[in-house]
């Protein structure tokens, strides 16, 4: 029971902070549907666009965590404060290599299925919150130390500032200024810029008053180290969106008013799925901390254990999606107009598919993030591409004989119970915790 509550306090700030930043999303979408049905159906293909991009450096920059959590584990101050460092050059790299992506992702739209005004509207969006990613890399570079350390309730509470700022900003730019789409999308990239700053100060102010210092040659190794071991981390991001972003496109196919409720349901599913990634986050540190005090069996017991906290949750929140359906999907109608409650009912279909899939998904999730903690992102990376390369035929399978949005929904259960199988294997084997790959995870105090 104690590993338990250890678990859930170091969880609980990351869990309800990656649903913060859900919360940012649903608000300006749920605004956005307020505001215009088109300005919906773009918002959704072009923030995934985004994330393809965006995620793929976010989550090398992230997992420098792993590197300040075995670093603390092993009592090394200075070790976290090298691996912070670290990845602060990170962000600055990913920050020059994001600007080229800007014009390249508004040629992938302009060559997509959107046309008109929903076009402009994706192009618009995307342009603004790529050319915001810097605030993304800087801000995870920040948490990934203070997560690191164990210190989730910073983050926690500099995410809630976020959101609270989102939330104001997305009133007053959508609907006072009219600036519809393009107000949403600068209220997201000035509260996440908000989030870097504070969080960057914080950290800043934390190193100095700790007096731990950067050993130079440790935060060389540890850029290198961070990129080998991240990238496979950051490519698994990059897939997981390219499959849903094909995903998005797919739906967009079965009709205009079927997509508007996908999305909808889309966002709440998100909304939900968040705290998993803290939850995975979570598992990836207390196994990084594991290892680092050189205790592999106090990792297998933190892994597991975090695996059935998500398990419970998620279940929890798939009942709360179903039973306030309505009241929930009654936020995104309101444009619907006589179509109302044909957008509920439909919603509400989905939402049971929704349930189905969560608990897959956030089990292997949480799982992947102990696998990452480990430095097993090689397998993580590859067994979600070769999942993915599985379900896409069964999606078009599906759409043959049933293109209509619950059977393509169905179709991700496929995916998702793929995925977890997988990972559960991988791990019970132990491969992650072999001494091959532990040997590419120690650091040494004073260079690689």
């Amino acid at each position: 029971m104690r590993e338990y509550l250890k678990i859930t306090k170091l969880v609980w700030p990351l869990a309800l902070g990656m649903m913060n930043n859900a919360v940012m999303q649903f608000v300006d979408r749920a605004f956005l549907s307020w505001y215009s049905l088109t300005a919906l159906e773009a918002v959704l293909p072009a923030g995934m666009l985004m994330w393809v991009f965006a995620g793929f450096f976010q989550a090398i920059v992230g997992y420098s965590s792993v590197f300040v959590g075995m670093s603390h584990g092993a009592k090394d101050n200075d070790g976290t404060c090298s691996a912070y460092r670290a990845a602060g050059i990170i962000a600055l790299g990913a920050t020059l290599l994001s600007l080229p992506l800007i014009p390249l992702g508004e040629w992938i739209l302009s060559n997509s299925s959107f046309v008109g005004e929903a076009l402009s509207f994706a192009k618009e969006y995307y342009a603004i919150v790529m050319g915001g990613a810097f605030a993304v890399y800087g801000q995870m570079a920040a948490s990934a130390y203070f997560t690191g350390i164990g210190r989730t309730r910073v983050v926690f509470w500099v995410n809630l500032l976020g959101n609270v700022l989102n939330i104001v900003l997305d009133l007053v730019l959508i609907f006072v200024f009219d600036m519809g789409i393009v107000g949403a999308a600068w209220a997201t990239v000035i509260s996440m810029f908000v989030q870097m700053l504070v969080l960057w100060v914080m950290a800043e102010i934390d190193v100095r008053l700790a007096k731990k210092h950067v050993n130079f040659s440790s935060c060389r190794a540890l850029v290198g180290k961070t990129l080998r071991l991240g990238v496979p981390s950051g490519v698994y991001s990059v897939v997981s969106c390219l499959a849903f972003t094909f995903f998005v496109f797919i739906t967009g196919g079965v009709g205009e008013f079927e997509l508007a409720v996908s999305n909808a349901c889309f966002t709440v599913n998100y909304l939900f799925f968040a705290p998993m990634e803290g939850f995975s986050l979570g598992a990836s540190t207390l196994v990084a901390q594991a290892i680092g005090a050189h205790d592999i069996a106090a990792a297998r017991r933190f892994a597991l254990k975090t695996v059935i906290i998500a398990v419970v949750f998620t279940i929890v929140l798939s009942a709360v999606a179903i039973g306030f359906s309505h009241p929930i999907l009654s936020v995104f109608a309101a444009k619907a107009g006589e179509r109302a409650g044909d957008f509920i009912s439909l919603g509400r279909t989905l939402f049971f598919v929704m349930a189905a899939w969560l608990v897959f998904d956030g089990a292997d999730t949480v799982l992947s993030g102990a696998l990452k903690g480990a430095g097993d992102t090689k397998f993580v990376m590859s067994w979600m591409f070769i999942s993915t390369v599985l379900w896409i035929p069964v999606v078009f399978f599906v759409r043959s004989i049933s293109n209509t949005m619950p059977a393509l929904w169905a179709a991700q259960i496929v995916y998702v119970a793929l995925m977890f199988a997988g990972s559960a294997i991988r791990w019970h084997r132990g491969s992650a915790l072999s001494s091959h790959n532990l040997s590419k995870m120690y650091i040494s105090k004073e260079s690689d």
